[in-house]
């Protein structure tokens, strides 16, 4: 039997970043452990104004992850049983899972096919009179065109809550993602913009009564300590975590603006090939999360990068309707017609910050090669 081939650029790689900032790493652990003060705290609670105020808000809520983020914002909007949410069909499965955990209904909407972002157009008549909600997912790093959203919410009184998962640092008209909506949910997963080193998130908000619900659903429904005013979660993060967070945060403007040239170089070198590249609206900065490309040979071109030594990913390639645990819900391929053909045909390219011109254009040069060959 041969051997993998060994891979020598990955798709996305945590240790460079590491290596260019563990001592100051390991000083803000420092100030963790000897405090004997592993839960809650004032590390917390400074990562906590610390990334409000970067996002041009209010208030940010440490928890566990961001799946619990999503989830306990819907919970503080008094979202639950009867009620539906609508959110679009090409995201990570805990958005909707999130609304299926406080008993709502998921509804999904179809993207547009410029951005991949939710097609705002299609909304309305998504909207009945048990709709709640809607959860818009600044995709791969893409701002959601949030002004026509936004009105639209609020002609039928419903909540907004921005996914942000994907988008630390981006922007749209000017104005941080985070401070777009009525709240919006951040994961922290290691491999994000911002990442943490384990599981991470936060939601963020300038509504005083979300944040106060919040606050009390993430540390078993209490305000004050042992009286527990409504059935709450344990799902706060940690500061160690929080520590890590902080001294990432610094770097994270950087970080997006050296995303933004790999994904300028690639643009610059792939531009003759047939392949649908990423787009940047005027309104708004990528934060490239993912540097996404399509092509109908997508599983080929997988193949050959992976036999080159070089990491891609397929991600989210079955839209989360037509998931097996959504049979329920009774989506078809024909309900979500761009999501299903952007799901066969996007392949994510290696983009870190630490990514080196050099391997940007090996990577392009491989590219190249593969469609040199497909035409021979």
């Amino acid at each position: 039997m041969s051997k993998a081939p060994q891979i020598q650029i990955p798709a996305e790689d945590l240790t460079r970043q590491y290596q260019q900032i563990r001592w100051e790493i390991a000083a803000a652990m420092d100030t963790v452990l000897p405090s004997g003060k592993y839960t809650l705290g004032p590390v917390l609670e400074k990562f906590e104004e610390e990334f409000a105020a970067y996002c041009g808000v209010k208030h940010c809520v440490g928890i566990s992850n961001g799946t619990e983020a999503l989830h306990l914002i819907l919970a503080a909007m008094g979202v639950g049983p009867g009620d539906e949410v609508i959110t679009q069909a090409n995201t990570y499965v805990a958005t909707s899972f999130a609304i299926n955990y406080v008993g709502a209904k998921p509804v999904f909407v179809d993207i547009e096919p410029e951005f991949s972002n939710m097609d705002v157009d299609q909304l309305e008549a998504k909207i009945t009179d048990r709709t709640k909600a809607i959860i818009p997912v600044h995709i791969y790093g893409h701002p959601v065109d949030m002004d026509p959203l936004m009105k639209l919410a609020e002609k039928h009184n419903l909540y907004v809550l921005e996914d942000a998962s994907h988008a630390h640092g981006a922007t749209y008209k000017g104005r941080k993602i985070g401070s777009l909506g009525h709240a919006a949910a951040f994961s922290f997963y290691p491999s994000k913009v911002l990442g943490a080193y384990g599981d991470a998130g936060a939601a963020v908000t300038n509504d005083d009564e979300i944040h106060r619900k919040l606050r009390m659903l993430r540390y078993m429904g209490q305000e004050v300590k042992h009286t527990h005013e409504v059935i709450g979660y344990q799902q706060r993060l940690d500061p160690l975590q929080a520590a890590i967070l902080s001294v990432k945060l610094r770097y994270l403007d950087r970080w997006v603006d050296q995303r933004q040239a790999v994904a300028e170089l690639y643009n610059e070198l792939l531009a003759d090939l047939p392949l649908d590249l990423p787009q940047q609206a005027d309104w708004a900065k990528h934060a490239y999360y993912m540097y996404t490309v399509r092509l109908k040979e997508r599983e080929a071109l997988y193949d050959y990068l992976s036999a080159h030594g070089i990491g891609s990913q397929k991600i989210y390639a079955t839209p989360v309707p037509l998931q097996p645990c959504y049979r329920y819900l009774e989506y078809s391929e024909e309900d979500l017609p761009v999501s299903v053909k952007y799901a066969n045909e996007l392949l994510c390219l290696p983009v870190f910050p630490e990514l080196r011109a050099d391997e940007v254009a090996h990577i392009s040069k491989i590219i190249h090669q593969f469609f040199e060959r497909e035409v021979k």
